[in-house]
């Protein structure tokens, strides 16, 4: 009787499996920035948070014509400086951003989707560790001088320019994040 049920019981395990792998949410989500590893983020979820709040944050958005994440800070970042790099963004996003723009969420009505938001941030800041125990965040002159160059954008901006234009360009970070993002 124990081994028919074994014969039995791992074709359906393994049904199972298959079957419970393909559901969203289930599937292995990871974010490798370079030595740094996140598991279990739904950059799907984020990318919804986001939208939800999209149109609110645009259209007080009146310098159209400046972006805090251009090219000079996202684009052609290596391995060696992601970590860095997104660990000072999302340290800043965190710091700066969430934390002055909390007061206008109830005002948005977009409480849920900025919490959302602000907590995956939070949980993707606790779980970035490097890929092994030893290897320390990668701080290349170049990371240091990419992050530098958003910063000082922001600043010389009015602070509530500033803080409205960042909130903006999540979906810019999200984007760039999601090159690092494997399923």
């Amino acid at each position: 009787m124990g081994s028919w049920l074994q014969v039995v019981t791992l074709p359906c395990l393994s049904l199972i499996l298959v079957i419970w792998s393909q559901i969203p949410g289930f599937q292995s989500q990871i974010f490798q920035f370079g030595p740094c590893r996140v598991e279990g983020v739904n950059l799907q979820q984020l990318r919804e948070a986001f939208r939800a709040i999209q149109d609110t944050v645009v259209t007080r958005d009146n310098n159209t014509s400046i972006r805090l994440l251009h090219q000079e800070v996202l684009q052609n970042v290596s391995d060696a400086e992601s970590c860095y790099l997104i660990h000072s963004l999302l340290k800043f996003y965190l710091n700066t951003i969430f934390k002055n723009y909390h007061n206008r969420r109830d005002e948005f009505k977009t409480q849920k989707s900025f919490s959302t938001l602000a907590n995956n941030f939070i949980v993707i800041m606790s779980k970035l560790q490097p890929s092994q125990e030893n290897e320390k965040f990668s701080i290349s002159e170049s990371a240091r001088r990419r992050f530098l160059l958003f910063q000082g954008a922001f600043k010389r901006l009015d602070i509530e320019a500033a803080l409205t234009k960042a909130f903006g360009e999540v979906d810019i970070l999200l984007t760039w994040m999601e090159k690092f993002y494997k399923l």
